[in-house]
């Protein structure tokens, strides 16, 4: 049971779906994710944690930089989890319009994004 409350924690907050749903399209770095959502790191940390503990997310760390990936790819629950966020959040405004901004987010050097992160 303690599990499944974690999930539906988890998913109950809309920046931690945002965050999800961004990366429904591969793995990306904090400061990727902080750059599309507009909030500061520490929050975004937070919510990234409580992905984590509903075992959401799973991330690396690589230099200075920590990257957030889906762990539905590992474990057909949470897959099954995001599915069901995806098929429902489908046409859904801000999704679409995070999308967007994370596409344009993608096209510059994650070290520029990242940088700006620590000069704000």
């Amino acid at each position: 049971m303690r599990k499944m409350l974690n999930i539906t924690k988890a998913v109950s907050d809309e920046t931690r779906v945002r965050a999800l749903m961004m990366l429904e399209g591969g793995e990306l770095c904090v400061c990727q994710i902080i750059e599309v959502l507009g909030l500061a790191p520490s929050t975004i940390s937070k919510h990234m944690a409580i992905l984590k503990q509903a075992e959401l997310v799973e991330s690396r760390k690589q230099g200075r930089w920590i990257y957030y990936k889906l762990a539905g790819e590992i474990n057909k629950e949470i897959g099954t989890v995001i599915t069901w966020l995806a098929v429902n959040l489908k046409g859904d405004k801000i999704v679409k319009n995070d999308r967007k901004k994370l596409k344009e987010i993608l096209k510059l050097e994650k070290e520029t994004i990242c940088k700006k992160m620590y000069h704000r």
